[in-house]
Parts: structure tokens; C-alpha cells; sequence
């Protein structure tokens, strides 16, 4: 019964705070535009790579090219509007320039392998059954769980 009160008291409460909140349309901030592009040239680590991207309203159009680990260019052109979504076109292109390869770690360091000491599990033995004298307590004590934060 309680639990009926409580549910029509906040239904109530939710419905009057609803219609005391006006929605008001996002205001127009105008047309939206930017441009930008960027580009990295390495030789030393071979990261060759640029962008530019133009956007006006609703319409982006851009590039970006970067070299591959197997030295070919990879150049991506897309676009993007509310009528086609995103698209883009790939193409790869070789070229002749060479990704330097890191050069292997001069120092072997062998590790040595320990076998982990083989343990058996023995079970329990039989538990015999013994009447207790009066007079006599038993005390039973076994693992316990401590927990440390």
C-alpha cells in the first residue's frame, strides 16, 4: 500500500514540475565553416603523414595521406553531408622511400626456467568417531579468510 502512495506521489510530482518547464528551440548560432590542415615529415622515424579538411555548413570535404609500414602512400579523400552520409575513396600508391627498421636489442638475456616443486595432495584420513566424556570441550578451528585494504 505504501509503495502504491509513494509511486502516484512521485508520478504526480514528475507531471507538475513537467508542465512548469518551457522547452525553448536552440538558438540559431549561424553558418558553421572552418579550415585547417596539418602535416608531419620525419625522416628519422619515417612518419610522413598530412590533412586538410574544409567544412561549410553541413558539408565536410577533406584528405589525409600518410606513408604505410610497407612504404606505400595511402591517400583517403572524403566527404560528408546529411544527404549521403560519410564516404570516402582509399587509394595506395607505391613509392621509394624506406621505413627504418629498429634495430634488434644487441644483448640476449636467457632466462632460466625453474620448475615449480611438485606438491600431492593426501587426503584426509578417516575421522574416527569418539564418544566424549563429560566434562570434556572440543574446539574445532579451521582456515579463515583475512582481508587487508
Amino acid at each position: 500500500m505504501m509503495g502504491k502512495v509513494s509511486f502516484l506521489f512521485c508520478l504526480g510530482l514528475a507531471l507538475t514540475l513537467s508542465s512548469a518547464l518551457e522547452l525553448q528551440p536552440e538558438p540559431d548560432y549561424g553558418p558553421v565553416a572552418y579550415e585547417f590542415h596539418w602535416s608531419v615529415n620525419d625522416p628519422h622515424t619515417g612518419d610522413i603523414k598530412s590533412q586538410k579538411e574544409v567544412r561549410k555548413d553541413d558539408k565536410v570535404e577533406g584528405v589525409y595521406e600518410l606513408i604505410d609500414s610497407d612504404g606505400y602512400r595511402r591517400i583517403v579523400q572524403y566527404k560528408a553531408d546529411d544527404h549521403n552520409g560519410f564516404e570516402a575513396i582509399v587509394h595506395r600508391e607505391p613509392t621509394d622511400i624506406k621505413i627504418p627498421l629498429p634495430e634488434p636489442s644487441k644483448k640476449l638475456i636467457a632466462a632460466k626456467l625453474v620448475a615449480a616443486p611438485l606438491v600431492h595432495y593426501a587426503a584426509p584420513k578417516a575421522l574416527i568417531k569418539q564418544e566424549l566424556s563429560p566434562g570434556n570441550y572440543v574446539s574445532v578451528s579451521g582456515p579463515t579468510a583475512q582481508y587487508k585494504y
